[in-house]
């Protein structure tokens, strides 16, 4: 099959060969696979990770075939895939916390294979290692049968491919991570992908105020059609909590990093009102420290809350926000900035860096 490798230098697109799923495992021909912040990660070296590697983590598709032991999924159906797979057996799956599963963290995740240990990827007879489990840049993958979400038939299965990261990441901070109180107010700091489904997100939980803040009046145009209430353009030189305060003076009870620089993160607790919680959503490079007051965090009765994939249950959360997209109650199709076939795949994680993108979809 064609998918797109990187070797630590090169990204290309090439024939790479998959083998077929074994015990619990499916394999789904791909629909779409979304480009997202976490591929530059990978391109850039800001990650370790195992090398070479199929690339993308963010896709939907129709199930192929079927390995051993698999009861919840069948040959034809749409599915989303999911980048973390829990195993459901460990600690954190049994305690309704998949998005922690040791599984993942241990061996999937870190290792670039499956479950037990190995690989379905590889060209001239050398391994080539999954990414997150998926590596959704390709024609097919092969993933365990809890990393492919089964949903309705009737959902466009190139625009779901979003709802398997950018939107269960950004909606999930929201509902799952921050426990949204409605009526209350938040500030975004960030509107590509995840940050759009963010201001979704508190839209969805009827936030009273969404403040949408960005470096580009574009994004912030789309902000506002998606939900936000107010937006802040960025210039060199603005105290930015300064101004976030100043929108709301009533307080800011959430503030949603979606960007993961450090000063970001740094902007977000500072701009909190009394109570309020800082959630950083977006993924800064390995090894950054950031740095808070933490008399004022105590005396101000504030949290800072870790988000890592929206604390999503995938096969609770992922056919639901399906259901809400067919509902109307999403739009999905305002944040894809393109669609481009798998040989584009370099030019699209470029334009990405550069910012002048929003969600892409490949299309194998």
């Amino acid at each position: 099959m064609k998918a797109v490798t990187f070797d630590g230098t090169n990204v290309s697109v090439t024939d790479v060969d998959l083998a077929e799923p074994r015990v619990g495992e499916v394999r789904v021909r791909v629909t779409a696979a979304g480009v997202c912040h976490s591929d530059l990660h990978v391109i850039r070296r800001e990650w370790d990770v195992p090398l070479p590697l199929v690339m993308g983590h963010e896709g939907s598709g129709i199930v192929d075939a079927v390995g051993d032991g698999v009861t919840t999924l069948s040959v034809g159906d749409h599915v989303v895939l999911s980048w973390v797979p829990g195993c459901g057996t460990c600690r954190y799956c049994l305690l309704g916390r998949p998005a922690q599963c040791e599984m993942v963290a241990s061996v999937v995740a870190p290792n670039g294979v499956l479950y037990d240990g190995t690989s379905r990827l590889s060209k001239d007879g050398k391994v080539v290692h999954h990414y997150l489990g998926v590596s959704s840049f390709a024609e097919m993958v092969v993933v365990p049968e809890s990393g492919a979400i089964k949903v309705r038939d009737d959902a466009p299965l190139d625009v779901i491919a979003l709802i398997g990261c950018a939107v269960a990441t950004g909606v999930g901070a929201v509902r799952n991570t921050a426990n949204f109180v409605q009526g209350s107010t938040a500030a975004v700091i960030g509107c590509g992908g995840v940050g759009l489904s963010v201001i979704q997100g508190a839209r969805l939980e009827k936030a009273s105020v969404i403040l949408a803040v960005d470096i580009a009046q574009d994004k912030l145009d789309l902000a506002h059609k998606l939900g936000a209430t107010h937006s802040l353009l960025i210039t060199p030189g603005m105290d930015v909590p300064a101004e976030m305060k100043a929108l709301v003076p009533q307080g800011l009870d959430y503030v949603f990093d979606a960007i993961g620089k450090i000063v970001t993160t740094e902007q977000s607790i500072a701009a909190l009102g009394l109570g309020g919680s800082s959630v950083v959503v977006g993924l800064p490079p390995t090894g950054q420290t950031a740095q808070f007051d933490p008399l004022v965090l105590a005396e101000a009765d504030q949290r800072i809350l870790g988000c890592n994939y929206g604390s999503t249950v995938p096969q609770r959360d992922i056919p639901r926000l399906v259901d809400e997209l067919m509902n109307g109650e999403l739009d999905l199709e305002s944040m894809i900035s393109a669609r481009r076939p798998l040989d584009e795949a370099e030019s699209a994680l470029a334009d990405l860096n550069s910012g002048a993108a929003l969600r892409q979809l490949l299309l194998p």
